[in-house]
């Protein structure tokens, strides 16, 4: 319960880019280039099932570069929000940076940005809340906003997690499907 006397919103965040759909080297820029990564999608409609709101925290710097305009990012976000529904998940809100490297702005991960946005308009607080992502950038903001960094071997989670010190101390699952069969499991849903 929260101090106002609510249930506690049991919620987790998620990277987009190597967590639900696999990366592109030059990003998503079209709907045909969005392919899920293998379990994604039905993890997605397990967590929803378990009663999990899912949230979306994503950098989409192709639209300060000109590549990407936000037409087509909605495009790729309802193909995404349909084929998560085909699987009884649902995505309640996707947030996402529009600028690039050197813009500076704070939403941009690692910035924490995103993710304070996020608690914001929940009215949550972040501690303990999963972050699942598959880069440092994903780890750092998890840290920034005072959220749980969870890494995925999926998309660079094998890079990143070679390149995190061994005193990093964050769960590392193989993919979206093992983390949240973890975390439903954690709450007694399974």
């Amino acid at each position: 319960m929260r101090p106002d006397g609510r249930p506690a919103m049991r919620l987790v965040i998620l990277g987009r880019d190597g967590v639900v759909n696999e990366r592109q080297p030059a990003g998503i820029l079209s709907i045909d280039e969005w392919r899920p990564i293998s379990g994604s999608l039905r993890a997605i409609g397990r967590l929803t099932a378990a009663q999990f709101h899912v949230v979306i925290a994503t950098n989409q710097p192709g639209i300060a570069g000109g590549v990407l305009d936000g037409g087509m990012l909605a495009r790729i976000h309802a193909r995404m929000n349909s084929e998560v529904a085909r699987e009884g998940g649902r995505i309640e809100a996707i947030f996402y940076c529009p600028h690039g490297v050197d813009d500076r702005c704070q939403c941009r991960k690692p910035g924490p940005g995103l993710l304070t946005e996020i608690a914001k308009r929940l009215d949550i607080n972040l501690a303990d809340v999963p972050f699942l992502g598959d880069t440092l950038e994903d780890v750092a903001a998890a840290r920034a906003a005072g959220a749980r960094p969870v890494l995925l071997r999926t998309g660079y989670g094998r890079q990143t997690e070679n390149e995190m010190s061994a005193a990093a101390d964050i769960e590392v699952y193989d993919d979206l499907a093992a983390a949240a069969s973890a975390l439903i499991a954690r709450h007694g849903l399974d």
